[in-house]
């Protein structure tokens, strides 16, 4: 039942950075080489001056890429505390005199809520990755 969740949750979050990429990234990286061409197209430009044109170019893709992987790690971070929440409470009531079976069964419960839960809030996370996105286009 957990590894179910795990990987409704792992397919949820997978399509939501797909339709980014596709969506906002793919074309932001477009941008960034067709600035970057541009750059290097300029025959007066010092070594260094095309150099700083380049990454003047890569900076908004950088950006972009940093508010994704944030929030994918805020993401995880919270699902993995759950998860951990979930071992605690299996370890106190495998103390607490619970059978093995029990137990685990109480703890995939549990991990599968959490995913469940989490699973819930990929649209939230990917409108607000979206959002974002939208803004540094601006």
């Amino acid at each position: 039942m957990a590894e179910e969740a795990q990987g409704r949750v792992q397919a949820a979050v997978e399509s939501a950075v797909q339709e980014l990429e596709r969506d906002s990234i793919r074309g932001m990286q477009g941008a960034m080489f067709r600035c970057s061409a541009r750059c290097c197209e300029n025959s007066t430009a010092s070594m260094q001056q095309v150099q700083q044109c380049i990454e003047r170019c890569h900076a908004p893709l950088a950006q972009a890429q940093a508010i994704v992987t944030g929030e994918l790690e805020r993401f995880q971070d919270r699902l993995s505390r759950c998860t951990l929440h979930c071992n605690d409470k299996a370890k106190d009531a495998l103390e607490a005199g619970g059978t093995e079976a029990r137990v685990r069964a109480q703890l995939d419960a549990c991990v599968a809520a959490c995913g469940d839960d989490h699973l819930r809030l990929i649209p939230a996370m990917a409108k607000k990755m979206k959002d974002s996105l939208a803004a540094l286009r601006q």
